[in-house]
């Protein structure tokens, strides 16, 4: 059958009322989804929705019971278009069509380990244990040891059957085995395990709008999920570009960059529409296809009605409900859930993005408003929304740019929530209304689903926080980026008047600190003079108290030595006598008559009663100069030739 490109889209057309008339599909997207990854077939969409025990529908099969089914009429009036009201192509309506025995639908998988590539096929009620316990088989990794990676979807499990993926027909996985080491001939698959890591940074020009788009993409990302995110900002979607750039080897979309080809770290694209073919007259070929009546049409045109936009309808915006949730609901702790969120934004968009705040929306604000005014930041608040067609695009081109995450990193505290969940919602605008008050809790809510994630910029002032900025998902890097040094201006001159403030404050208190040091170490020097003055007059005393107790100890000695003295002989006595003349330290002399037969020691006696004692003078003849003093004072007189007169004197000993 040869079909122009007109009748192929009224196909296209009758292939999604028939499912959603099958299968009860009421969103539009999730049908269109659907037919996609069955390549628009229709009796594989059908057979991927219904249970297997059924039957599956063969589309051949009003041919091959063309007997048992009357010929359609050509007529105008017997004629009239399938509608969902009437549904042309379900079980309950077959009744004159052949229902032969359901054979089970086939996966292709194409598995990539190292220098080895696996190819599979699977039945679509296989598991994913089967296909490891295959690789272990094909490649000698016990299952215990593989990763299986590559899977569009999170929170995967060897049990999960392959049916509730809702994989496409072609697939391309990889295998990771971090506890077995590459040998020295596996460099090149180490490479290749290290490049699936890596970032690769695609220059895609966009030729009729004369654009360039600078996108980062981790090497897992495969061929056709780049083309589903450029669908979403060049609004054309995957089936309708035409795209220049790509290395011969990159003939699969199925393919990762990793293993496509392409140039590291840059890779040079461009793309524009497919022009449309030339429109030619149906052939009698075709004079069986379902034609689709005007309004019809205009309901599968207008699908913005059902609140899908075209790049959601083609793109990868109904994908979003089969991934892991950005944050588990009813979490008890906010920290723990922001965890959850870190890693999951980092499974899905790489782990080039802005350092989360870990921690409440309190530990947040404090953190950027309450510190030094020098050290503050702004708080910006991500609130995240799977049910977004944006957030896709906003996450893994906005937010994971690096000019985007620098900027944010070093002038930003970064605090995110997923609100795709009523309670997570609800438990958010409740914080927001105890920390910003009502205002802001009324300001989220009054944007929709699909004007989200949002980017609030909020500043800390001296009564209140101020939102400065709500920013939407539908944005580009260059408006993101302007939007935020817009924010940076007001709230650096804000910080500059809080740093003038804060200095004056500092500089009055560093003056009263000053003042009040200087009259505390007054106090303290008047204290110590105080009491060094006590001490001095104290110790006056003592010492007063010492010599006089000294001074009485002497004339106590003194007077006893005094009375011990033998008296003075005089001069007629027939004795010998010895006259002595002593001169004291003062210059006073001290005359007196002593026996010779008297020993030194009363001589020694005579002095310290005088108040000269031995242990502090010594004795000494003038000439020749002898001491006294260092003779034997049991000696007299006489041997001391102290007879029949002397003059000595009196010396302080050293």
């Amino acid at each position: 059958m040869v079909c122009t490109s007109f009748e192929f889209a009224f196909l296209k057309n009758d292939a999604l009322d028939r499912e959603r008339a099958c299968t009860g599909i009421d969103n539009i997207a999730e049908a269109i989804t659907l037919l996609e990854l069955n390549n628009w077939d229709l009796v594989a969409a059908i057979n991927g929705v219904i249970p297997q025990e059924n039957g599956i529908l063969q589309s051949e099969a009003s041919q091959a019971a063309g007997s048992a089914a009357p010929p359609p009429s050509t007529s105008s009036s017997s004629s009239s278009p399938l509608s969902s009201s009437t549904p042309a192509f379900c079980p309950a309506s077959i009744s004159s069509r052949q229902i032969v025995e359901r054979q089970p639908r086939m996966l292709n998988f194409r598995v990539e380990y190292r220098q080895r590539s696996v190819d599979l096929v699977m039945e679509e009620g296989s598991t994913v244990g089967g296909i490891k316990q295959i690789l272990e088989t094909e490649l000698g990794v016990p299952v215990s040891k593989m990763q299986l990676k590559g899977w569009k979807t999170g929170d995967i499990s060897d049990s999960t059957v392959l049916r509730s993926l809702h994989l496409p027909k072609n697939n391309s996985l990889y295998v990771l085995t971090p506890e077995i080491a590459p040998c020295a001939s596996t460099s090149k698959d180490s490479a290749l395990q290290e490049s699936l890591s890596q970032n690769f940074l695609l220059i895609i020009s966009h030729r009729e709008t004369k654009k360039d788009y600078n996108l980062n993409f981790p090497g897992s990302r495969t061929i056709q999920e780049v083309k589903r995110n450029i669908s979403d900002l060049i609004n054309i979607p995957v089936r309708h570009q035409q795209w220049e750039g790509w290395p011969v080897s990159a003939s699969d979309d199925s393919m990762t960059l990793a293993g496509s080809g392409i140039s590291y770290p840059c890779h040079h694209l461009s793309v524009c529409r497919k022009s449309p073919p030339n429109s030619q007259e149906p052939t009698e070929e075709c004079a069986d296809v379902h034609m689709v009546s005007d309004s019809e049409g205009d309901d599968f045109e207008d699908a913005s009605e059902f609140g899908v936009d075209d790049s959601e309808m083609f793109g990868m915006g109904s994908s979003t409900c089969r991934k892991a949730p950005m944050m588990p609901e009813n979490s008890e702790n906010e920290a723990d859930a922001l965890l959850h969120f870190t890693a999951e934004f980092s499974s899905r968009y790489g782990e080039n993005h802005p350092m989360f705040y870990i921690g409440t929306l309190e530990a947040a604000s404090q953190e950027a408003f309450y510190g030094k005014a020098r050290d503050r930041k702004l708080l910006a608040i991500y609130l995240h929304n799977d049910d977004s067609v944006l957030s896709n695009v906003f996450c893994s081109q906005m937010m994971c740019a690096d000019s985007i995450v620098s900027y944010l990193s070093q002038n930003f505290i970064m605090w995110a929530w997923d609100v795709t969940k009523e309670a997570n919602k609800a438990r958010l605008l409740t914080m927001c209304t105890r920390h910003f008050g009502s205002v802001v809790t009324q300001t989220i809510r009054t944007y929709k689903t699909d004007q989200f994630p949002l980017l609030l910029i909020v500043m800390g002032k001296r009564t209140s926080n101020e939102v400065l900025n709500v920013i939407q998902g539908n944005t580009t890097v260059d408006e993101l980026m302007m939007r935020l040094m817009g924010a940076m201006e007001i709230f650096t001159a804000q910080q500059q008047e809080d740093i003038k403030d804060e200095d004056e404050r500092e500089a009055r208190e560093t003056v009263k600190r000053e003042q009040d040091e200087a009259y505390r170490l007054s106090l303290e020097a008047d204290r110590k003079k105080r009491e060094a003055q006590e001490r001095e007059e104290a110790e006056q005393v003592r010492l007063e108290r010492m010599r006089k107790e000294q001074e009485e100890e002497k004339e106590a000695i003194r007077l006893s030595l005094e009375q011990t003295l033998p008296p003075e002989p005089s001069e007629d006595s027939g004795k010998q006598i010895s006259k002595l003349r002593i001169r004291t330290p003062s210059g006073e002399f001290v005359e007196r008559r002593f026996l010779g037969s008297c020993k030194l020691q009363v001589l020694f006696d005579f002095v310290a009663s005088k108040g000269y004692p031995f242990e502090e003078f010594k004795l000494l003849t003038t000439f020749p100069r002898r001491n006294i003093t260092q003779l034997d004072p049991g000696s007299t007189l006489l041997d001391a030739k102290l007879f029949p007169q002397e003059t000595l004197f009196l010396e302080a000993k050293e």
